[in-house]
Parts: C-alpha cells; structure tokens; sequence
C-alpha cells in the first residue's frame, strides 16, 4: 500500500463553479503508479466547495451558479454572519450543502470518472481568492 499526500494551491477563481480536474492530476503524479486506490480531495476553506458533476457543456456550471444562489439567496435579514459583505454567510451555508471533499477511486493509474464526471471547485465568494487543497492519495 502507497500514501502520497500533497497541499496544492488553486488560483484565484470568480464566482462560480470551475472544473479543476486537470489541476489536480496535474497536481499528483504519483496517480500514475497507484492500480486501484482512491484519491480524497479536500478544500481548506469554509466558503469554497468541492462537488462531481458534468464536464462538457459549461451551461451546466452556469445553472448551478443561477439555481444555488436562488436557494441561498444574499442579503437577508436574519443573517447575523455578515463582516465581510452579503455574500459571506450564503458562502458558508452554500459550502456545507455542496461538502468540502470528494473522494475519487484509482484505477489503473486514473481517476475512475465516468465519462462526462469532472471536480468542481464552487467559488462562492466574489473575491475568494486563492484556495487551499489537500490531495490524499492512496492505493496498491
């Protein structure tokens, strides 16, 4: 059994959601020697998320920027969490629903994805920043 793990920093993305899949294989090379595994990716922060879902048509990353931020709208009066601006609270409870990992299987080398899978990062604030990511990787 092999253990790799790995502290990556993404770039500053805007808000939205963003297929980061090439950067995280990019990432952790060391993939390429692990025959079945599993990769956990985790995201260091508490207004960012991690999710899988469709990597082809970018319509359905703008949906779920349009259907999230109608479910969590900013704003609202009962919001106490505010120090940083109105998209701060939504930004934590978005973070909580959407998760902060996903863990991915290894096969042969691979990430074991279906065909139209990718990661997303959920920037959720309008000016997160740089965001930190753990790469746990481990397998035979």
């Amino acid at each position: 059994m092999k253990f790799y793990q790995k502290e990556i920093t993404l770039p500053a993305f805007k808000r939205g959601y963003h297929l980061i899949t090439d950067i995280v294989i990019n990432e952790i090379p060391e993939l390429r020697e692990i025959k079945t595994g599993q990769l956990q990716v985790f995201i260091k922060h508490t207004s960012a998320s991690l999710t899988i879902n469709e990597n082809a048509d970018p319509t359905v990353r703008i949906d779920f920027e349009t259907h999230i931020n109608k479910m969590i709208p900013e704003n609202m009066s009962y919001y106490k969490h505010d120090y940083e601006g109105a998209d701060d609270m939504p930004a934590h409870i978005k973070s909580s629903m959407l998760g902060c990992q996903v863990q991915i299987p290894v096969t042969n080398g691979k990430l074991n994805l279906g065909t139209w899978q990718g990661i997303y990062l959920g920037e959720h604030r309008n000016y997160g920043g740089q965001r930190n990511v753990v790469l746990t990787l481990f397998g035979s």
